[in-house]
C-alpha cells in the first residue's frame, strides 16, 4: 500500500538521487573500480534497496515508481561505462563487471519483482537496453582468453537470452572479434532464432 506525506518523499528523494555521471575518461579508467561499482550496484539491488510497492489499480498500473526510475538510469550508467572501459584493456575485469549486470537481468527474468517493482508486466525487456554496443563490447571482453568452447556458449547464452530477435547479427559480431578456435567453436550455434527462446 502506497504511504503518503511529506516526510515519505523526502526519504525517497533523498534514497534515490539522479546518478553521478562521472564519464570514464582517458588516463583515469579503472576497470577494478568499475567492478566494484557494479557489485555495490548489485549487491544492493539484491537487498532490495531499490524495490517499492503500491497497492496497483486501474488508475495507477501505469505509474512508474523512483525505485525503478533509478534502477533504470544507473544500470544504464554503469552498462555505458562497461562499453567504454572494454575498449581500454583488462577485459577479464570488465567481463565480470558486465556479467554481475547481465545477472541482474536474467534475474529480472526469472522473478521481476525480486529486485524493483514493476505495476505492469516486468522483466528485463523493461530495461531497455541497446544491444548492439552492449554485446559486441560484452564479446570483444569474452574473447581475450577465454576457451573456445566456453566463448562459444556464453555467446550463444547471451544472444538466446537477450536479443535472440536479432541473433544473425550478434553471431556474427562475435564472430568478428573471435580467435581462430572460437570462430571453429562458433559454427555449432544456431544461426537463426530459436522458436520458444524467452526473447522470440
Amino acid at each position: 500500500m502506497r504511504q503518503h506525506g511529506s516526510c515519505l518523499i523526502s526519504r525517497l528523494e533523498s534514497r534515490f538521487q539522479p546518478a553521478r555521471l562521472d564519464p570514464l575518461s582517458e588516463g583515469t579508467s579503472d576497470a577494478a573500480s568499475l567492478l566494484d561499482e557494479v557489485r555495490t550496484f548489485h549487491d544492493a539491488c539484491l537487498r532490495g534497496d531499490y524495490y517499492e510497492s503500491f497497492a496497483v489499480n486501474s488508475k495507477n498500473y501505469m505509474d512508474t515508481l523512483k525505485g525503478v526510475d533509478a534502477f533504470m538510469v544507473e544500470f544504464e550508467r554503469l552498462i555505458d561505462k562497461c562499453i567504454r572501459a572494454s575498449a581500454k584493456g583488462r577485459s577479464s575485469t570488465v567481463r565480470d563487471a558486465f556479467e554481475l549486470l547481465f545477472a541482474l537481468l536474467r534475474r529480472l527474468d526469472r522473478d521481476p519483482d525480486s529486485v524493483v517493482f514493476f505495476a505492469d508486466e516486468g522483466g528485463s525487456w523493461q530495461v531497455g537496453v541497446n544491444w548492439q554496443p552492449g554485446l559486441a563490447a560484452y564479446f570483444r571482453c569474452l574473447a581475450d582468453g577465454t576457451p573456445a568452447e566456453h566463448f562459444a556458449r556464453e555467446v550463444d547464452r547471451a544472444i538466446a537470452d537477450f536479443a535472440d530477435y536479432d541473433r544473425p547479427k550478434h553471431l556474427a559480431t562475435a564472430r568478428r572479434v573471435a580467435g581462430a578456435e572460437q570462430k571453429v567453436a562458433l559454427r555449432s550455434l544456431p544461426a537463426c532464432e530459436q522458436r520458444g527462446s524467452r526473447r522470440a
